[in-house]
């Protein structure tokens, strides 16, 4: 497995800015949007427009536990081990979350992120944590998996609201 499968995403620009304009697009990818669109996966299997941001909302709470650990592991470890989750597990009750707030979840929890991220030193950004499938990585491949992994679905959301679903 990859350690960031989301760096083509990112193509090698900074994540901050991407971070900072999430919350923003999501907005402005759903305003307007009927029930019926939020929510109407594309095909069977597939993630709605809601799924997608609630699933947003559910990995930011991962990305911001993820982040605080890597700066401060467990004394009997030399460096934190990242508990992987299994999306599709989460995303089975993804239906019980409206759109509204899973928004208000994403958007507060990424702007305390990125106070969070503002603390970061030179020296922490090569903080190691170790994730069970993909290997030794930084506290900054960290953050970009997640500025790669907004933009994945960002364009999700922007295909799916473009054909009206």
């Amino acid at each position: 497995m990859e350690l960031n499968p989301y760096a083509k995403n990112l193509d090698g620009n900074d994540p901050i800015p991407v971070l900072a304009s999430t919350s923003k697009r999501l907005h402005t990818l759903t305003t307007g949007l009927t029930y019926a669109q939020l929510t109407t996966p594309p095909a069977p299997g597939k993630w709605s427009i809601t799924n997608i941001v609630t699933h947003l909302a559910d990995t930011e709470l991962v990305f911001s536990f993820r982040l605080r650990q890597t700066l401060a592991p467990a004394l009997d470890q030399p460096h934190h081990i990242i508990q992987p989750f299994d999306q599709d597990a989460w995303a089975q009750r993804y239906a019980v979350y409206p759109l509204e707030p899973a928004l208000a979840l994403f958007d507060a929890i990424r702007n305390w992120n990125l106070l969070f991220l503002a603390t970061v030193s030179d020296d922490d950004r090569h903080r190691p944590a170790t994730h069970p499938e993909r290997g030794t990585m930084t506290l900054w491949t960290i953050v970009e998996t997640m500025a790669g992994h907004d933009l994945n679905h960002l364009q999700q959301l922007e295909r799916l609201a473009q054909i009206g679903l």
